[in-house]
């Protein structure tokens, strides 16, 4: 059977470890760092205004260490967030970005049994596979599905993605990451105040739907409204599906909330919209 997998990427990584890593990433993350299993959890890293800095995944390292791991371009940016707040805690960071690389088996089983790393569970484009860690320089023996096969899955299984759905500075509920990402059972964190006030308000101006989509309709495209756009659509998937309609995620505005289809500005056609992501 073949081993699938999304592109190898390399990815921002930094391993935490030591008595007090899970209290400390516990006070940093929306996520609860106390229970990790074998699987990799997305996770929040929110300012004190709750809005959103970067999105990561959180999960158990070799040598009982804690790994985040993010977008490459926030390398930088996200050591600095997850390290400022260390005074006297005993943690030892280490940035492992340029030593590991990272393929996600999909419509696999499970990974090669002769693969050198390690492996985790993990849902990245809306189905759990497995996250294969391999150290830098790996060559595996794997069939890699191409850009448009990736996009359109994650499109079309409503995952948001970082630069398209997630950006700094938005709030994740209107992304439903409160749905996955956000723990609300666990201690304080950054921006836990924030967040836990909108879940008791049950109230967003703006959430992420799925929608389907004619040929020729792009990430960008506004839906049109009485007065003003009532939404944008952020992704639409490079391969159509069987019925010739292409899949699409955008953000909805709250007056839209209940509406089964909108026209869009400036161009023919509606955009069918399917739910919430």
């Amino acid at each position: 059977m073949k081993t699938i997998s999304l592109p190898l990427e390399r990815r921002c990584i930094l391993s935490f470890q030591g008595p007090d890593a899970a209290r400390y990433l516990n006070g940093q993350l929306t996520q609860d760092v106390r229970h990790l299993t074998d699987e990799a959890l997305p996770s929040c890293v929110t300012d004190a205004k709750g809005k959103l800095q970067a999105m990561v995944h959180v999960f158990r390292g070799p040598e009982e260490s804690i790994w985040i791991e993010g977008p490459p371009e926030q390398a930088e940016e996200l050591e600095n967030r997850l390290t400022r707040y260390l005074i006297a805690d005993d943690v030892e960071v280490e940035n492992l970005s340029s030593a590991w690389q990272l393929i996600h088996l999909v419509d696999s089983p499970c990974p090669p049994p002769e693969a050198p790393g390690f492996t985790r569970k993990a849902n990245r484009i809306g189905i759990v596979g497995h996250d294969l860690w391999l150290p830098a320089g790996t060559n595996p023996e794997v069939t890699f599905l191409s850009h448009d096969e990736v996009e359109t899955r994650r499109i079309t299984a409503g995952v948001p993605a970082w630069g398209a759905e997630l950006a700094p500075g938005m709030l994740p509920p209107e992304a439903g990451l409160d749905r996955t990402a956000i723990s609300y059972h666990k201690g304080c964190y950054i921006g836990q105040e924030v967040l836990s006030r909108m879940k008791s308000a049950g109230r967003v101006n703006r959430r992420l739907a799925t929608f389907l989509v004619e040929e020729g309709v792009v990430a960008g495209d506004e839906l049109a409204g009485e007065t003003r756009p009532s939404g944008v659509l952020t992704s639409v998937a490079p391969l159509p599906g069987n019925d010739g309609l292409f899949a699409a995620l955008g953000y909805l505005d709250k007056a839209a909330f209940t509406a089964t289809e909108l026209p869009l500005t400036g161009k023919p056609g509606v955009a069918k919209i399917l739910g919430f992501a």
